[in-house]
């Protein structure tokens, strides 16, 4: 019985492996060009690095390494300090930005496999200097969470710089102080979707899917990085596993989550981008010892099947992914040729962690 339980596993694992290699060939082969260093680009490498981080494929390695090099391991490329800005925007003085930083955390993996300053001289030029500043509004909108912790905890680990931990928290609280619900455990896109004053259509809280799939991604890499014995540890705990609590107790019986989570009436049907970030942290949390296997992984094999059922395509396109864009919106069409290429980050993210789990 136990020899047939592990051909089993065993057999399951080929099974995942293969679709990672699957999603990423296709993604890869159908996107030879090297795009900026913006956070819709970053969010895929941040996918492709754990998928190499897995498997070992050198075409992966080598795909992020040519897109580092194409941006010249920069996020915005502006040099003039007095111009950078943190408020919405894609040219090069939003150096602040953190879609301009979340580029960062694949160029500190990519020093971890072969150390080289210049891979994080930029990386840590920006985050020192705003470190510096005695702002502490820069995480106005439930995305960066995703985009910049887990690059503040990457860069701690490097240079042992404990400036990096206390500012994460000071921004973090910040961020909690706008778009955080206590009471539905569940955080909004930004300011102007807290509830009251903004209501889904059938007058509920509306929270984003992939809003709160960034969040709970993001605390997912922050522990990973964070040291054991951080003063914050058993805050950033107890804020994932309340997130992973309210995450799992709306999901929809076919396995995913609708974009508006706690209405499903509002933008109904399946989302890809959401619910692959939210498998990723469920597993994760599973995998080191946070989340009860017994409660969570039910929940994860529902949207296990809905991912590899319904959003991968047989030739290797991930569907049903929403596209760029800050809230559910009625009426929008998501189908099976919805793609993208954070959506595919996505993927992989929570097909890798389901490798892991699989061999724990």
């Amino acid at each position: 019985m136990i020899y047939v339980l592990e051909v089993d596993i065993a057999s399951e694992t080929a099974t995942v492996l293969n679709i990672i290699h699957r999603v990423n060939q296709y993604w890869q082969t159908n996107n030879p060009k090297h795009g900026r260093a913006f956070w819709d680009n970053a969010a895929y490498h941040t996918g492709n690095m754990e998928a190499y981080a897995l498997t070992k494929n050198p075409m992966y390695l080598h795909y992020s390494e040519a897109w580092a090099n194409h941006n010249e391991w920069k996020g915005a490329k502006s040099d003039n300090r007095m111009n950078w800005k943190y408020s919405y925007g894609e040219s090069d003085e939003y150096v602040l930005f953190g879609d301009y930083q979340i580029c960062f955390q694949t160029y500190v993996d990519l020093y971890n496999l072969n150390p080289d300053p210049k891979k994080i001289a930029r990386a840590r030029e920006v985050m020192e200097y705003q470190m510096s500043t005695p702002n502490n509004d820069y995480w106005w909108w439930a995305d960066g969470l995703y985009m910049v912790m887990p690059v503040m905890t990457k860069l701690h680990k490097i240079t042992g710089n404990p400036l990096y931990l206390e500012k994460l928290h000071t921004y973090l609280a910040f961020a909690d102080s706008i778009m955080y619900d206590a009471e539905a455990g569940l955080y909004y896109r930004d300011g102007k979707y807290v509830y009251p004053k903004h209501k889904s259509v059938n007058g509920k809280k509306d929270f984003w899917a992939r809003g709160d799939g960034w969040v709970l991604a993001g605390f997912a890499k922050v522990l990973q990085d964070l040291p054991q014995t951080d003063k914050y540890r058993n805050e950033y705990v107890n804020r994932f596993q309340t997130l992973a609590k309210a995450v799992a107790d709306c999901q929809q019986p076919e396995g995913y989550w609708t974009r508006s989570m706690l209405d499903s009436q509002h933008a109904p049907g399946p989302e890809t981008s959401g619910t692959a970030f939210f498998i990723y942290g469920l597993l994760w949390g599973m995998n080191n010892g946070l989340l009860d296997r017994a409660i969570y992984q039910p929940v994860v094999d529902r949207a296990w099947n809905y991912l590899t059922t319904t959003a991968l395509q047989p030739n290797g396109k991930v569907g049903y992914v929403q596209p760029i864009g800050e809230k559910a919106i009625p009426g929008q069409v998501v189908d099976a040729n919805s793609t993208s290429n954070f959506g595919v980050g996505a993927f992989l993210l929570a097909a890798c962690e389901r490798v892991r789990f699989l061999q724990n």
